[in-house]
């Protein structure tokens, strides 16, 4: 079972999937705390509100969570050590 589909409410489902399009900030939080129970890589507290912050900024991030180039929740993908800015030609982090 995918991460998300354990969190997601069943209200406005994606058009290409059938994953929901918003998710509350305290799904995002349950999700983070997995990461750290299953031992996923994740970077500091200082890089993670880094990359935060600058997805906050960028015109592609979708209801406050979802990135438009990659579907991601920011929250999420901002956490994971091995990730990056997925936007085509100029990766913001």
């Amino acid at each position: 079972m995918v991460i998300g589909e354990l969190f997601m409410d069943k209200a406005a489902p994606c058009k290409g999937c059938s994953a929901d399009v918003i998710v509350s900030e305290k799904q995002i939080q349950r999700i983070l705390a997995s990461l750290d129970l299953k031992d996923f890589q994740c970077v500091s507290q200082e890089l993670y509100q880094a990359r935060v912050n600058r997805c906050m900024q960028c015109p592609s991030l979708q209801y406050g969570t979802t990135c438009q180039y990659c579907g991601c929740i920011v929250q999420i993908r901002a956490k994971m050590i091995d990730k990056h800015c997925p936007k085509p030609g100029k990766q913001e982090w």
